[in-house]
């Protein structure tokens, strides 16, 4: 397996279990009056209304996504169940 799919894959190990991690989003400032760049970022990750909460999996894309428009939304990192 390459690298990259590791990372697609967005799976951790951690002491020999696998851990599936994901980030709870949650956007705490309207978009109103700002750039349609930043609109369409927060409308791909789910992020409509405010306050609205979406779990999505921890992927370099989906990080990039949040450092854009971080001014706006709120973060946590959250570890799924083993497997």
């Amino acid at each position: 397996m390459t690298s990259y799919e590791l990372v697609r894959i967005s799976m951790r190990v951690i002491e020999g279990q696998i851990v599936d991690k994901k980030l709870k989003i949650t956007m705490v400032k309207s978009y109103i009056g700002r750039p349609q760049k930043q609109r369409q970022i927060l409308r791909g990750m789910g992020l409509g209304k405010l306050n609205k909460t979406v779990l999505l999996e921890d992927t370099p894309e989906i990080r990039g996504m949040i450092r854009k428009v971080s001014h706006l939304v709120f973060m946590e990192e959250l570890k799924g169940s083993k497997a």
